[in-house]
């Protein structure tokens, strides 16, 4: 498991630049453009909901466009705009935020996988057991939260933009509504005589945020409040002998001469093949990037593909 693993992460940084770049822009610009309909035509707009029923009766184009609507919500017109605006901006530095970290390709197949497994529960529980599943981006969105205070829990965060908070304490809260979420519908399991489909319903929260739980593992005892690492206690300090890395020398050509009596070039561009001999004033540098010691001039030591 640890081989697949790391020839995952492997693939993921080696293709990092793969895939759809500032695809959370994207989808802020179209839940912004979602959020104006909704002023004018929430009818419209509803055909963009999650409905499990109707995407059985032809409308798959709801599979996908319910993650363009977080942004729409209910109440006074200030109030929608005021959510609208600030869930935007989260939502956007959150998946901006992952996608420098990790890249293009590792975002999108986090989001992407998101998106599947949230609409495979969810037509599974409408086809299996008849609930009327209408769902919401909510648990999609609050992976990428987790993603993000997993990989910088001390990150302080300002709730409403005034209350400093860290994120790993915001974390622990979306967590506990999620709980308690999964708790009240327990609650009333023995009331539906143990039916599995309630059981199932209930646990549909943990089902959206098992892309978090693949893609991190054991990474989420980083949210674990308090959690400290432990130092070995002080003891013998043993000294160890170091063995210096072999540096190149520039002047392994100094006493050396060739058949025909002429001394060879100590510098050679990769490149371009310009020696120190056919251009003393041209300047050579070594590429710290290279896997081993190869030399350019200096028109390509900036300019160049990197040997690894």
């Amino acid at each position: 498991m640890a081989h697949l693993k790391r020839d995952f992460n492997r693939f993921m940084y080696k293709h990092r630049d793969k895939g759809i770049p500032r695809l959370m822009l994207w989808i802020c610009i179209s839940n912004a453009l979602v959020f104006l309909l909704s002023l004018f035509n929430d009818s419209l707009v509803s055909l963009l909901y999650f409905d499990a029923a109707a995407i059985l009766r032809g409308q798959v184009w709801r599979l996908i466009t319910y993650i363009f609507t977080f942004a729409v919500s209910s109440g006074p017109l200030f109030y929608r705009f005021f959510v609208a605006v600030l869930s935007i901006m989260f939502y956007y530095w959150v998946g901006t935020l992952l996608e420098n970290t990790w890249g293009t390709l590792r975002f999108n197949l986090f989001y992407l996988l998101g998106i599947v497994l949230s609409d495979a529960a969810a037509l599974g529980l409408h086809a299996g057991f008849g609930f009327p599943m209408v769902i919401s981006s909510h648990y999609l969105n609050l992976s990428m939260f987790l993603a993000v205070a997993t990989l910088i829990p001390e990150q302080k965060v300002y709730l409403y933009m005034i209350l400093p908070v860290k994120m790993k304490w915001l974390a622990w809260l979306d967590l506990g509504f999620t709980l308690y979420s999964i708790i009240r519908v327990l609650v009333l399991w023995p009331h539906y005589n143990y039916h599995i489909g309630i059981l199932l319903y209930a646990l549909f929260p943990l089902v959206a945020l098992l892309n978090y739980f693949i893609f991190f593992g054991r990474d989420v005892k980083n949210l674990l409040p308090g959690r400290r690492v432990h130092q070995k206690k002080p003891g013998r300090v043993r000294r160890q002998k170091t063995v210096a890395e072999p540096q190149p020398d520039p002047d392994w050509a100094k006493n050396y001469r060739s058949e025909s009596g002429q001394r060879p070039y100590r510098h050679k561009c990769t490149v371009c093949g310009r020696t120190d001999v056919d251009c003393p004033d041209l300047e050579f540098r070594y590429c710290s990037k290279c896997a081993g010691y190869f030399c350019y001039c200096i028109d390509h030591i900036n300019n160049h593909t990197h040997i690894q």
